[in-house]
């Protein structure tokens, strides 16, 4: 019995819901996913700073809602803030840079009182508190995501490059002999040679017990021989607890800093350690505050020097603590330029050496009140200068290089491609038993590696 086939229709492309898109047309390939948009109006956000809940895989959407990241009206979704920066700390950066630079062209007028005192009293807190303020947004540092990358190009980068050129300048502007030690920090240069060593062992501290003890133990006992003058090594150990005091620090520690009273206490706390520098001024060795000579060559024995080391951490930190109470909490004009310090940081040793290889830090009227306060004008306006937007523009290639050339990605140990790996099983003994038991090896010493 003959029976007819009803003939075969096509498929009708099914009409998209407000808002989602069209279907791909033949041989297009796969959708971009799009991005899950935010939560529908009512529902209750995260709270700052925590994570918000799983969203559901792409595709399980409930029935009859629209399609994920647009909304009923077809309008598209909006893109996520960005975390904006607190304030607070790119103000404490910039106020603490300017006592850097204004430090260093003190050093120039030691023989006046007046600078020798205010000398001893800013060297005695502000590298200090670069460094717990560095170790305190590193808490989340780890070799992934990067960062090890931007280790190299923000941290070593800059500390070869600016190593060299300050040797250069040394020797063509100072006229001094050339002489270009990468294992030598000059000058100003040592600050990131310890920071790239302090970042590389940041997950160190994390895994420790009592990071700060240990980190305090090790520091004092440093001290106790000469470990010589590579990487500056007094310095990197000396002073690594303020940077594993950064890393324990948390975000309420500082919210205590911000209170009114905390301002009255840390300006008083601020007082009280000018009028104690200029006391100590002509009873105590400078070089204490250098963190870079041990005891021998200070002249004492152990036992004083680990005192004495143990008074000036204890001073250090709360000089830092009562110096970070009076910065502003709110933006100023000065808080963009908070976040550009290195700069500063490391061009403004061009400029206090170039007064000093031109003799004009010997000037007579620089001995006066008058003279000394144009110095402190000076220093500010340069420090200033040198955190602003055109020198950042200028000079970036030096401190921030991208250098996407230089890297290559992750290399895991033990790792290998299938291609090779059918390869080397094919080049084995007799029916592969032993290039299969020798890839089995391969993979549990890589297991047992990562």
């Amino acid at each position: 019995m003959a029976h007819s086939t009803p003939p075969t229709t096509a498929p009708q492309p099914r009409t998209p819901a407000p808002g989602e898109d069209p279907p791909a047309p033949d041989g297009a390939g796969p959708a971009v996913p799009r991005q899950a948009g935010p939560p529908a109006s009512g529902a209750s956000s995260p709270a700052p700073g925590t994570s918000s809940p799983a969203s559901p895989a792409s595709g399980s959407a409930a029935p009859g809602s629209p399609a994920s990241g647009a909304s009923s009206s077809g309008t598209a979704p909006a893109a996520p803030r960005r975390k904006e920066r607190d304030p607070f700390f790119d103000n404490a950066k910039f106020l603490a840079i300017l006592l850097v630079v204004i430090g260093h062209s003190l050093a120039y007028r030691l023989d006046v009182p007046m600078a020798k005192g205010l000398y001893l009293f800013i060297y005695m807190f502000h590298m200090p508190m670069f460094i717990v303020v560095t170790g305190y947004f590193s808490r989340n540092w780890t070799f992934a995501g990067g960062k090890a990358r931007k280790l190299i190009t923000n941290v070593g980068v800059p500390y070869v490059v600016f190593e060299i050129a300050y040797s250069l300048y040394d020797w063509q502007v100072g006229r001094n002999e050339l002489e270009i030690s990468l294992l030598d920090p000059y000058f100003l240069t040592w600050f990131l040679c310890a920071l790239f060593f302090w970042r590389l062992s940041t997950p160190v501290w994390q895994q420790i017990r009592w990071p700060l003890a240990v980190a305090l133990a090790f520091s004092l006992l440093s001290y106790m021989s000469d470990l010589g003058n590579t990487f500056n090594i007094h310095r990197v150990i000396g002073l690594l607890p303020f940077y594993v005091l950064g890393l324990l620090l948390k975000p309420e520690h500082f919210e205590y800093l911000k209170r009114p009273a905390a301002r009255v206490l840390g300006t008083l706390t601020l007082a009280g350690g000018l009028a104690v520098a200029y006391l100590a001024m002509d009873r105590m060795n400078r070089a204490w505050i250098y963190w870079k000579d041990p005891h021998e060559e200070l002249g004492v024995d152990n036992v004083t020097g680990t005192v004495m080391r143990l008074g000036m951490f204890v001073a250090a930190t709360v000089l830092v603590a009562a110096f970070l109470a009076i910065v502003p909490k709110r933006k100023t004009w000065f808080t963009k330029l908070g976040s550009t310090t290195l700069y500063a940081y490391l061009l403004h040793g061009f400029v206090t050496r170039l007064l000093q290889f031109t003799d004009w830090w010997d000037a007579e009227w620089l001995n006066t009140v008058p003279g000394l306060l144009a110095v402190i004008a000076g220093a500010a306006v340069v420090g200033t200068f040198l955190c602003s937007k055109p020198v950042v523009t200028c000079m970036s290639w030096a401190l921030e290089p991208k250098m996407k050339w230089a890297f290559t990605p992750l290399r895991r140990p033990g790792a290998k491609s299938s291609k090779g790996a059918k390869g080397a099983g094919g080049a084995q003994g007799p029916g592969g038993r032993r290039g299969g038991w020798c890839r089995r090896a391969g993979t549990r010493r890589a297991g047992a590696e990562r």
